[in-house]
């Protein structure tokens, strides 16, 4: 008996200091492990810098400068005026193709506002108003403080008003020949000088349609 209980207490011990080990040893990876936290977090850290080099990254290709401001801020009144123009051909024109052209104008120019004016509040800048006062003060116009490019003064813009049929055809067909003119010009100074991706996209498109814009007037104004 004493044989048995003196083999049963050196079982014991055994389980005791193999339950030891395995703890020890659960102890010592658990040490490794921390061990090598540190290099954890170190790519941990590495993998933080590039998530948030990332959208560093997509802020430069979507960077503006003064030229993608200025062509904003210049090119929406310049769309106004020529909406506006438009907007007069509806009831005052005799031509049914002056009629078309004034209607693709308005639909081609409206959204474009609507686009140039989402960037500049993006970009935390001042949206033109809609009033034409002042403008002379706004980026985009030349250094003498004349109007932009093709801008009709409020003159020629009232001349306009007062005429239709045959007589309204021929001077919106003209008036709006030099307003495209003073656009593509603008819209060109963004190709060469811009750098927000979308501006000068815009500036493309603009230079393409309305450039075949003229073209279609000069033929209608053939027929005068």
């Amino acid at each position: 008996m004493a044989s048995r209980r003196s083999l049963i207490r050196r079982t014991a011990a055994l389980a005791t200091a193999v339950t030891a080990a395995v703890v020890l040893a659960a102890c010592g990876s658990s040490s490794d492990s921390s061990s090598s936290s540190p290099s954890s977090g170190h790519s941990g850290h590495d993998m933080g810098a590039m998530s948030s080099a990332s959208p560093s990254g997509t802020a430069a290709q979507g960077s503006h400068n003064a030229q993608d401001l200025s062509f904003a801020q210049g090119m929406i009144p310049h769309h106004r005026q020529a909406v506006a123009m438009a907007d007069l051909a509806a009831s005052r024109a005799k031509s049914p193709q002056v009629k078309d052209l004034a209607a693709k104008i308005k639909q081609a120019q409206d959204p474009e506002i609507n686009t140039m004016s989402g960037w500049l509040k993006a970009w935390g800048e001042k949206v033109p108003d809609d009033s034409m006062s002042g403008m002379e003060s706004m980026p985009g116009m030349d250094h003498s403080g004349s109007s932009m490019p093709g801008m009709m003064p409020d003159h020629d813009m009232d001349k306009l008003k007062g005429l239709s049929g045959d007589a309204f055809d021929k001077a919106f067909l003209q008036m709006m020949t030099s307003h495209h003119q003073g656009a593509i010009e603008m819209a060109k100074t963004e190709q060469a000088k811009g750098a927000y991706g979308p501006a000068e996209a815009t500036a493309k498109s603009i230079v393409t349609s309305q450039s075949a814009e003229i073209t279609a007037m000069n033929k209608l104004l053939g027929k005068q």
